[in-house]
């Protein structure tokens, strides 16, 4: 278990938008952000495996947790990436992952990720950017549990196999892409 603490100077964000092998790899490139961690966030389940979760039966949603510096990356700038790298529309899904555990979910740390939070989504749905109305859930923050070590850094790991190269990649290079001036730790 890990309470959710904050070094001196960085916040924390938590978003779920799929497995999170894809969310990690990209946040992991984003100048201004310190750490990300893949886990579980959400569920009714004390200190969740990976296979319980996959199963749906836990109520957890397979998260990244992002510790960022405020002053070189905005929480509303990770919000950004977030909706530009994940379908916001599908309940319980993305793409071939379909399950809660794959659910579009923002699990905040503060009042302020709250207000800007929905301030966020209100914007998008005001503006259309979506086809379908938006689905994210915003939550506060329960207690996040740390994914098991096999799953810290999955893409770097093991970029050659098929699912990295045909789920993982193609959000990396979507980032790039549109944000590319937000690359950072490991030379985007």
């Amino acid at each position: 278990m890990t309470e959710i603490k904050q070094e001196p100077g960085l916040e924390t964000a938590i978003f779920g938008g799929g497995c999170f092998w894809c969310l990690e790899a990209v946040f992991d490139l984003v100048d201004g952000v310190d750490a990300v961690v893949p886990g579980y966030c959400g569920g009714h389940v004390a200190d969740p495996e990976y296979r319980q979760v996959c199963s749906g039966g836990t109520g957890h949603a397979e998260v990244v947790k992002i510790d960022f510096d405020p002053v070189r990356v905005s929480y509303r700038e990770l919000l950004e990436i977030f909706f530009l790298i994940h379908d916001p529309t599908t309940v319980d899904r993305q793409g071939n992952d379909i399950g809660p555990q794959y659910r579009s979910v923002i699990f905040v740390t503060s009042d302020e990720q709250l207000h800007e939070a929905l301030a966020f989504i209100e914007e998008l749905g005001e503006q259309r950017v979506y086809p379908k109305a938006i689905v994210t859930r915003v939550e506060r923050a329960p207690t996040f549990w740390p994914a098991e070590i096999e799953h810290h850094d999955y893409y770097v790991n093991h970029s050659d196999q098929p699912y990295c190269q045909y789920v993982v990649a193609p959000k990396i290079a979507k980032y790039r892409g549109k944000l590319a001036e937000r690359r950072g730790r490991h030379g985007g």
